[in-house]
């Protein structure tokens, strides 16, 4: 059970809030890490406002990469950070044993939070809520820094309000929720209500497509694609000062990009936009991954010229 003290810091104090864009892991063209251009692409995130960075998510193509590439991304880009900005690193693993020792060497790396989605495998390998609950707090045990449960359709696992809240309440480190499952406002306002001080961050996700409604529900972080971060600060920042009518207009005004990385592009948004700005060398995906359709590459940039974000401006 959660100690009185940790339940002092709730959604109200959270120790990190704000936007924390996923780092996209960047390749040559035939397939190597490209460390130098990854690099540019963290100096980038900063430099275009990022409250903090998460790495290795999805968005990062995690799924292509091998452990030992896991390892040096993790040390290449928390040294290269060098604590400018707390970093999230995606430890999500099936193996309850793997996942907190993955979770150990990223927080003794200098993590500031890991980020855990539910133990899945494949299309129909999952476990029960008792499982899941034993996966998270052997997990909590193994590590010192707090752990955000990724809740989305993706793990093909159903987590209820009432059982994320639950896990909040009783295990130590768990403390915040991305949660991006259709419906993303009602459960955030549900999750708030039944686990109340325990959650620290209700954070929304799903590249911002959501987020005015997830912050009107009480939302305190934003984990969004990593190519306008500057856009999402706009947002957040007018939200955060308590004017809603500029966080309003903010989002309606960087909707059509959302729109485009959320349902068009995908996971190469980030890059295809790092690319045209000169932030990275190149912006192919790991085989067999698709390329982006030029058509719907052509599409993003007039998008983006449009709005002017930083990322086309930043590395010319």
């Amino acid at each position: 059970m959660k100690t009185i003290e940790a339940k002092m810091i709730s959604h109200s104090m959270p120790r990190y809030r704000g936007v924390y864009p996923v780092v996209p892991t960047t390749f040559t063209e035939s397939g190597d890490l490209d460390l130098e251009s990854q690099k540019r692409c963290v100096d980038f995130m900063v430099d275009a406002g990022s409250t903090g960075l998460c790495i290795l998510a999805n968005f990062s193509e995690q799924f292509v990469l091998s452990d030992a590439e896991r390892e040096v991304l993790t040390s290449t880009i928390l040294e290269h950070v060098k604590g400018r900005v707390p970093v999230i690193v995606t430890t999500t693993h099936f193996g309850t044993q793997v996942c907190a020792q993955r979770s150990r060497r990223a927080q003794d790396a200098g993590a500031a939070m890991v980020m855990v989605m539910p133990p899945y495998h494949g299309a129909t390998i999952r476990v029960s809520e008792d499982q899941i609950y034993g996966f998270y707090a052997r997990l909590s045990d193994a590590i010192d820094i707090p752990i955000m449960i990724q809740d989305a359709p993706v793990s093909g696992t159903q987590l209820s309000a009432a059982f994320l809240a639950r896990m909040a309440k009783e295990i130590e480190n768990v403390a915040y929720f991305k949660i991006e499952t259709p419906g993303t406002a009602s459960k955030l306002r549900e999750l708030i209500r039944l686990g109340g001080a325990a959650i620290e961050g209700p954070w929304d996700g799903e590249e911002a497509i959501t987020l005015l409604p997830d912050l009107h529900a009480g939302a305190t972080g934003a984990m969004t694609g990593g190519a306008f971060p500057d856009g999402i600060r706009q947002i957040m920042d007018a939200w955060t000062a308590g004017d809603v009518e500029a966080a309003t207009q903010a989002y309606q005004h960087w909707l059509p990009l959302i729109n485009y990385e959320n349902r068009q592009g995908g996971i190469l948004t980030a890059k295809a936009l790092m690319k045209a700005g000169g932030v990275i060398a190149c912006e192919a995906p790991r085989h067999p991954f698709p390329s982006m359709h030029p058509e719907v590459r052509q599409g993003l940039l007039e998008t983006a010229k449009r709005l002017d974000p930083l990322v086309l401006r930043w590395g010319r």
